[in-house]
C-alpha cells in the first residue's frame, strides 16, 4: 500500500498536537509547533507587497498583483545551534487546496520573495526559507565553526520548513493540502533532490532545475573555469570577447538541426575548436591569443584529475559564453572559492589558485559527509510513492555544466530500471537556455503547471511547451522533449511556432 505525502503530513500533525483550526490568520501565531517559535501571522492586503532588503538582496523588493494572504513568519530550532527562518504564505481566498515550497540560490541566506508570490499568485499556499543563516548567496562564510548551519542548509531547513509549513497550513484551513510539490533551480534544484533523496514522502512531486546536486564536485568544476582565465594574466579572456566566441560557436553548430535560429540545439554534437578564432599576428577583439585559445579549451573540456585523467565535472558546452563572466571574469570565482575557504580548508586566506584536483577534491568528498551532495540514484522509495520528479536543464548554462543532470537521469534510470524511471521520472534539456533562465532559446514555460498535470491527472508531459520573450511579446515558441528525444522542424510552417515542431530521437 503506498503511503502518500499527504498521509505523512497527517503523522506528523498527529505527533505535534490536536489542532483547532485557527479561523483568522492571528491566530495561526498560537500554534505551539516543535522546535519552532511563531514571530507573527498577519493578513496581507492584495496588490503591492514591498519587501526590505534582505542580505541576499539590493535594493527593498517589490513583489505586485499579489491576492490577499496571510503572512505567517517563523523560527525553528532542531539543534542549539539552529535558527531556521521560514515564511509561509496563505491565500485568504482561492487556495487551490496545494502547497508548494520554494528553493534558494547559491548559499542561500535570505528567502528567495519572488518564487513565493508566484506560488502565491497561482493559488498554492507556499513556503520557503533562509536555510538556517542570513548572509550573501555567494559567502560560505556562516559554515565556519557551525557545522550544524551547514546541516541546515544541506538538508535539515528544508526538511523541517516543510513539516512546520504542512501544520500551519493543516491549521489554518481546517485540512491538509492534497498535494505537495517542490519548485527549486540551481541550489534549489540540489534541495528538491535531496528531499527526493532522503525525505520521500515531503512531496508528492519534484521539479528541479540546473540543480547543483554533485555540489561538492561543482565547486571543483567552477574553479577549474576559473583557474583556466585566471591564474596567468596572458590566458584571461575579457568580456569583450564572449560574443565572438559565442558567433563562432553558432557559425559552425547552429544549423546543425536544419534550422538556423541562434540557438544551438544539443551542443554535445557541436565539434567547435576555439582555434579558428586565434590571432595571426598581433592581439586584438575580434580574435583570441594563443593562451586565450588553450583556455577556452580547457572550460569547455571541464575539470579532471590530473593524475587519473578522469573527469571530475563537466566542461561548458558551446553556446554558453555569454554565461561565463561569473566564473572566468575575475576577481575571484564566489561561491565555489567561498565552499573550500570555509568548508574545505577552514581558511579565509585561501587562495583558488593552489586548488590541486587530486587530493584537494578527494578531500572536499570525504569531509562532505552527504551533507552538501545530492547524488544517490536510488528513489526507488519516492518513485513507489507515486512521486514525479521534472528535471530540467538549459543546455547554454555558464555556472552548472547540463551534462551533470543528464549524468544524474542515466543513473537514477540504470539504478531504478528504463520502465519505472519512464513513468515517474522526465529530463528536459532547454536549447540556448542559460542558468535558470535567459539566454537565446525559449526560457519562458510552467514546469509546476506540467508536474501538477502528471501527479493530480495521471498525465505524463510529453512535451512542455517553452517561450522567447522580448518584454511582453513571444518572439518564438519551441516544445521541450523529454530527454533523449529533441524538438524536430515537421517542414512546413514558422519555425517561431511550437506547434510545427515534433518530439523525435536525436539521430
Amino acid at each position: 500500500m503506498k503511503v502518500s505525502a499527504i498521509a505523512s503530513v497527517a503523522i506528523a500533525i498527529a505527533s505535534i498536537a490536536v489542532f483547532v483550526r485557527a479561523s483568522t490568520c492571528e491566530q495561526v501565531s498560537q500554534l505551539h509547533l516543535p522546535n519552532t517559535q511563531i514571530e507573527s501571522a498577519e493578513v496581507i492586503p492584495a496588490g503591492q507587497l514591498r519587501l526590505k532588503p534582505g542580505p541576499s538582496l539590493g535594493d527593498p523588493e517589490v513583489l505586485k498583483n499579489l491576492p490577499q494572504f496571510c503572512r505567517v513568519l517563523a523560527d525553528i530550532h532542531p539543534t542549539r545551534d539552529s535558527n531556521i527562518k521560514i515564511e509561509v504564505w496563505l491565500p485568504i481566498s482561492g487556495w487551490n487546496g496545494k502547497f508548494e515550497g520554494v528553493g534558494n540560490g547559491g548559499w542561500a541566506g535570505s528567502i528567495f520573495y519572488p518564487l513565493l508570490g508566484l506560488a502565491l499568485q497561482q493559488g498554492y499556499a507556499a513556503a520557503a526559507t533562509n536555510t538556517g543563516h542570513d548572509g550573501n548567496m555567494d559567502d560560505a562564510s556562516f559554515a565556519l565553526g557551525h557545522p550544524e548551519k551547514v546541516i541546515d542548509f544541506g538538508y535539515r531547513a528544508v526538511h523541517e520548513m516543510t513539516s512546520k509549513a504542512k501544520a500551519i497550513i493543516a491549521a489554518f484551513y481546517g485540512k491538509q493540502a492534497a498535494r505537495a510539490y517542490w519548485f527549486g533551480c540551481s541550489t534549489g534544484g540540489k534541495q528538491g533532490l535531496t528531499e527526493a533523496q532522503k525525505f520521500p514522502l515531503d512531496y508528492d512531486g519534484i521539479v528541479a532545475g540546473a540543480p547543483a546536486n554533485y555540489w561538492t564536485h561543482l565547486m571543483a568544476g567552477d574553479v577549474w573555469t576559473a583557474q583556466a582565465t585566471l591564474s596567468d594574466p596572458a590566458h584571461y579572456i575579457p568580456k569583450v570577447k564572449y560574443p565572438l566566441i559565442h558567433k563562432a560557436t553558432l557559425d559552425v553548430c547552429d544549423a546543425q538541426d536544419g534550422i538556423r535560429d541562434g540557438v544551438i540545439d544539443d551542443p554535445r554534437r557541436c565539434q567547435f575548436d576555439p582555434g579558428v578564432l586565434q590571432c595571426k599576428k598581433e592581439e586584438h577583439t575580434d580574435c583570441l591569443t594563443a593562451p586565450q585559445v588553450e583556455a577556452a579549451k580547457k572550460i569547455y573540456a571541464g575539470a579532471k584529475n590530473p593524475r587519473t585523467h578522469e573527469q571530475v565535472f563537466p566542461g561548458l558546452e558551446p553556446g554558453s559564453e555569454g554565461d561565463w563572466e561569473a566564473f572566468a571574469g575575475g576577481p575571484e570565482p564566489p561561491i565555489v572559492a567561498s565552499h573550500f575557504k570555509y568548508l574545505v580548508f577552514k581558511n579565509p586566506a585561501w587562495d583558488f589558485r593552489t586548488l590541486n584536483f587530486d587530493r584537494d577534491v578527494a578531500l572536499a568528498d570525504k569531509l562532505d559527509e552527504n551533507v552538501l551532495n545530492a547524488t544517490d540514484p536510488n528513489l526507488s522509495k519516492f518513485v513507489s510513492n507515486g512521486g514525479k520528479l521534472l528535471l530540467y536543464h538549459g543546455w547554454s548554462d555558464g555556472l552548472i555544466a547540463p551534462e551533470n543532470t543528464i549524468n544524474y537521469y542515466t543513473s537514477v534510470v540504470s539504478e531504478i530500471g528504463r520502465e519505472r524511471a519512464q513513468g515517474s521520472i522526465r529530463l528536459f534539456m532547454v536549447p540556448g537556455m542559460a542558468h535558470c533562465e535567459g539566454g537565446d532559446g525559449t526560457d519562458r514555460f510552467d514546469a509546476v503547471a506540467a508536474l501538477d498535470e502528471w501527479v493530480d491527472r495521471h498525465k505524463a508531459p510529453e512535451h512542455i511547451v517553452a517561450a522567447h520573450n522580448k518584454g511582453p511579446t513571444v518572439e518564438r515558441s519551441r516544445p521541450l522533449c523529454p530527454f533523449p528525444e529533441v524538438a524536430k522542424y515537421i517542414g512546413t510552417g514558422s519555425t517561431d511556432d511550437a506547434a510545427n515542431f515534433v518530439c523525435r530521437n536525436a539521430q
